[in-house]
């Protein structure tokens, strides 16, 4: 004589283990979107850090031999020279970046600074640094205006407190700084 264990109790005990892998395997999709959506947010910090650096590194006009540095035991050391402006990070994403050669500031002209706080100023909205820079393209056709350069005049008006820095989303946002009523 067998004896055999009643089916209910085996399909219920794999139904149970069904369930609790699916709750397992959505639980551990939540934790993947999470790290992923840190992850990318991080990689949008360290672009932006990236652009600031590259343009201060070109504005400093960094070469190799006004970079070399004495280290503590008092022999030379290099600092990397700045890419190229053709050859950034374009370069490696494989976007052509020298679509536009930076046309050097002529006597006379305003600041890419000055340019964008006056334009933000006269906006009811914040504005993105591709909505400044196309409005600035159209605005001044004789300057070679860049995306990139115009994004750093931003940064540089928000570390300057002339601007506001607001983020929706993945988005980035400037406006003017609202002078404090008195």
């Amino acid at each position: 004589m067998s004896t055999t264990p009643p089916i209910p109790s085996i399909t219920a005990d794999y139904a149970q283990r069904v369930t609790d892998d699916l709750s397992a395997n959505r639980s551990e999709q939540e934790r993947v979107r999470a790290e992923l959506a840190r992850l990318q947010e991080e990689l949008v910090r360290l672009e932006e850090s990236e652009q600031v650096l590259t343009k201060m590194q070109e504005v400093l006009r960094i070469t190799p031999k006004k970079a070399a540095k004495k280290g503590q035991d008092g022999k030379a050391t290099a600092v990397p020279a700045a890419r190229p402006s053709n050859g950034g990070a374009g370069a490696i994403t494989g976007r052509n970046t020298s679509k536009k050669a930076p046309s050097p500031k002529k006597p006379g002209e305003p600041t890419w600074l000055k340019l964008t706080t006056a334009h933000l100023t006269g906006q009811s909205e914040p504005k993105s640094a591709a909505e400044v820079s196309a409005a600035l393209t159209e605005a001044h056709p004789e300057r070679a205006v860049q995306v990139t350069v115009v994004r750093n005049t931003l940064e540089q008006g928000v570390a300057q407190g002339l601007l506001e820095r607001s983020k929706q989303g993945r988005s980035v946002f400037y406006s003017p700084v609202l002078p404090a009523s008195a």
